[in-house]
């Protein structure tokens, strides 16, 4: 991080206050926590899916975890419990795009990370500049608490609905909007910062993991007390968003993969196995990034993770797997760290389950998977 900016996340305090004292506490009454998903169903609830369920393998398995797709969503901008945004309006649809992909994750079994990264914003105040005889704007931003002034250079390609060759500037603190005639493009703070290169070397605090299923849909609402309460937490100085990634397994085992099978071609048997899988996943990311004491989190859900963890490892025969969050083209929004966990953008995690306790050990970089 250069030196003229100094560490903007601060530690985590301790205690942490409940969603009560926040003041948010009767918005997350509607539903239980999603990790209660971690639960068996009782018995008679699946009787007429015994048929449907998934054909086991004996022999022992390791898995090969790996990031499929990754992307980024901004937290914020539904962390204050909007109206539905006017989708005449090009803010209004790019704020309703990311709402119908943050919807869209609550029926599958996504990976999802609440990262906080220092305050950025548009300098509305100022205004933005061209290029002689080119396409590269300079618009000026607000860097941190404490609103450092700054400016980025971007090099615009034109579109092919343009029907201008140079656009229409828009700037608002969030917002930038680019009226090519044909086309109106409206870019949060975050797109331009991930999408053009520029200066700012800043990383993104792990402060969360999760899964993205859940039937209520809270996640896309700002209605999961854990990640609103991150949030009330750490708004005022950082921004937060959401990195939600699909994993890919490879089953390494004598007998092959249990999805293959024939009989495991229907969606019930898929959807098991896909759970045993991306729940232990799940555990061992949030031992790897929220430590073992996973602070934040009750008793209660300390134990429905360990007993999960026994019938998944028992279920699979799994004797260890590896978690490679490596991408192939990373930016450097990819530069993730936890208090737990170093800054990278190639975290691989070893893993091993002791009696529901998942033990991560991080893999030299230089090693490949």
């Amino acid at each position: 991080m250069p030196s003229d900016y100094p560490e903007l996340i601060a530690d985590d305090d301790y205690p942490d206050p409940s969603p009560e004292e926040l003041g948010v506490g009767a918005l997350f009454a509607e539903a239980p926590e999603p990790f209660h998903d971690l639960l068996a169903p009782p018995t008679e609830a699946i009787d007429e899916l015994l048929p449907l369920m998934p054909q086991r393998t004996a022999a022992p398995q390791t898995w090969v975890v790996t990031v499929a797709d990754a992307k980024f969503h901004w937290y914020d901008l539904v962390a204050g419990f909007p109206e539905i945004p006017d989708i005449r309006d090009p803010v209004g649809r790019h704020l309703r795009r990311m709402q119908f992909d943050l919807e869209a994750t609550m029926e599958k079994r996504l990976i999802y990370f609440a990262v906080n990264r220092p305050r950025v914003r548009f300098d509305a105040s100022r205004s933005t500049s061209w290029g002689f005889f080119s396409l590269k704007l300079t618009v000026p931003i607000l860097v941190g608490a404490d609103e450092k002034r700054d400016s980025i250079t971007i090099e615009l390609e034109v579109p092919f609905a343009a029907t201008l060759k140079k656009p229409s500037v828009v700037v608002t603190d969030r917002f930038i909007t680019l009226n090519w005639g044909g086309l109106i493009e409206a870019l949060s703070i975050h797109d331009v910062l991930q999408q053009y290169e520029n200066s700012l070397t800043f990383q993104s605090k792990v402060q969360y993991v999760g899964q993205t299923k859940d039937p209520v849909g809270r996640l896309a609402r700002a209605r999961l007390a854990a990640v609103q309460k991150i949030h009330q937490l750490h708004s005022e100085d950082n921004d937060m968003l959401l990195l939600i990634q699909r994993m890919n397994v490879e089953v390494i085992s004598d007998d092959g993969d249990p999805a293959e099978l024939p009989a495991n071609d229907n969606p019930v048997a898929a959807d098991v196995l896909l759970k045993d899988r991306i729940d232990i996943v799940e555990c061992a990311l949030i031992r790897y990034f929220e430590g073992p004491m996973m602070h934040g989190r009750s008793d209660k859900e300390a134990e429905i993770r360990k007993q999960r963890l026994r019938e998944a490892q028992a279920a699979n025969h799994l004797e260890s797997f590896r978690i490679d969050l490596r991408l192939e083209d990373p930016g450097k929004y990819h530069d993730l760290f936890s208090q737990h966990a170093p800054v990278s953008r190639n975290h691989i995690i070893d893993c091993t389950i002791v009696d529901g306790e998942v033990l991560v050990t991080r893999v030299p970089e230089k090693t490949k998977s």
